[in-house]
């Protein structure tokens, strides 16, 4: 009865970027799925491939500082708007692709352009959703990275096949299109909205203190220099430096890692991905309906959030062992790592939510920039190791033809990384910010 009263429009905004989300993560995963077409075509190495996912990731690093301040600057609905065009005309550029170098090109192209969907998604929550409710609306939108990993790998090769890859990139880049026309009838700020009832207004509102709400209005934005100042932002920047990483591992080689351990590719790999990508949506969602249990049981933001967070750090540790029970069943790595990735993005939906809890309004866009800067540069680091790394384990003795070294060995030690830098993230968090307090 209560949510009658209330109403439940906040609900549509945050299924726009639920598929604004999921959008952004189709365009970015089509390449994975088309790598070794793609490697054959090209004559790629592993340290090509790792360089194009680098290209992606220096600029979507870049992007992200810029995305979040002019976010910030012209607000959500024209910034986000501009990021989803850009990012559409870039995805669907691959097509035109001839050669190794414009593969550079178009995946930077691609990287600068998807970095303003996060920094608009998180300011769009702290526009439109109490405390209470942001984690679980973060949970629900960031879900969207899991079913645009899903769609992927159950469209992607099948288009590959029967149209060429070309299409691939083409059709999947249009859908951000058919989004924007959706983007412009349903949005617009709360203040503004003629749907929003002034019973859910308040609602919005209701746990929202006098300094948040005057920071919202015409107060001057918070500048680079001073939001560094702060221990706050770095806890939030240190926590995506480090965990980003592996969510950008599991999407650039987990494909690599089904077709080398069990010689899946293209349409046979559809089926493991998409179980992989499914556990992780419900994470996902979990994640951001925890910390609102707790909080609903009378714990404080702070303490929900940080158990929440210690609990998912705890859950990923399973994935050092996917190298051996790989061995045993593929079924059996496949659920190990969805349960990691399930983890890893029930992480995500607080970690993000950490930044409207400790800041106001009109920085959220700004931090939310800065970490996703360094949770980009963490991930330029995975992806140069990883590339240096198989191409090492991948080396073949000139007379025999036999393998040096264990090719599996490269995959044990980034899987060992995945499983054990999450608990580091939440350690280096709670020194920083113990009670994660809110900036003034």
């Amino acid at each position: 009865m209560l949510q009658q009263t209330i109403g439940k429009y906040r609900w549509t905004i945050c299924s726009l970027v639920f598929f604004a989300t999921t959008i952004n993560y189709l365009d970015r995963a089509v390449i994975s799925l088309l790598k070794s077409t793609l490697t054959k075509e090209f004559t790629w190495s592993e340290t090509d491939y790792a360089n194009i996912v680098i290209a992606f990731q220096v600029c979507y690093a870049i992007g992200f500082l810029g995305a979040g301040r002019l976010i910030d600057k012209i607000g959500t609905k024209i910034g986000y708007a501009l990021a989803t065009t850009l990012w559409s005309i870039a995805a669907v550029s691959h097509a035109l692709v001839t050669n190794t170098f414009g593969f550079f090109v178009a995946r930077g192209a691609l990287g600068f352009t998807e970095a303003g969907n996060f920094p608009a998604a998180i300011k769009t929550v702290a526009e439109w959703f109490p405390k209470k409710e942001r984690a679980f609306a973060t949970g629900i939108f960031n879900s969207g990275a899991n079913i645009g990993a899903i769609i992927a790998p159950l469209t992607v090769p099948f288009i590959a096949q029967k149209w060429g890859w070309q299409w691939a990139f083409i059709l999947t880049g249009l859908i951000g299109f058919i989004w924007l026309v959706c983007w412009f009838i349903i949005f617009e700020v709360p203040k503004k909205h003629k749907k929003l009832t002034a019973a859910e207004f308040e609602y919005i509102h209701s746990d929202t203190d006098e300094t948040e709400l005057s920071a919202t209005s015409e107060e001057p934005k918070i500048s680079w220099v001073k939001l560094l100042t702060y221990k706050q932002t770095w806890a939030f920047a240190i926590g995506k430096f480090l965990t980003d990483p592996v969510w950008w591992f599991y999407l650039f080689w987990l494909p690599d890692f089904l077709e080398k351990q069990y010689g899946l590719s293209k349409t046979a790999i559809a089926l493991p991905l998409a179980l992989a990508y499914l556990l992780s949506t419900a994470g996902s969602i979990f994640g951001g309906w925890l910390p609102m249990f707790f909080i609903k049981k009378g714990w404080s933001v702070f303490r929900s959030r940080k158990t929440a967070m210690f609990i998912f750090a705890l859950c990923v540790i399973p994935v050092v062992a996917a190298q051996y029970v790989g061995g045993i069943n593929m079924w059996l790595a496949v659920g190990v790592i969805g349960f990691a990735m399930a983890a890893h993005q029930a992480w995500s939906a607080n970690i993000f939510t950490t930044v409207s809890d400790m800041f106001p309004k009109n920085a959220t866009a700004s931090v939310t920039g800065i970490g996703g800067m360094f949770g980009a540069v963490g991930g330029i680091l995975i992806a140069k190791s990883a590339g240096k790394l198989f191409d090492f384990y991948k080396q073949k003795d000139p007379i025999t033809q036999e393998f040096i070294r264990n090719p599996q060995t490269g995959y044990l030690i980034l899987f060992l990384v995945c499983g054990s830098v999450y608990f580091l993230a939440w350690l280096i968090m709670h020194f920083l910010v113990p009670k994660m307090k809110k900036i003034a």
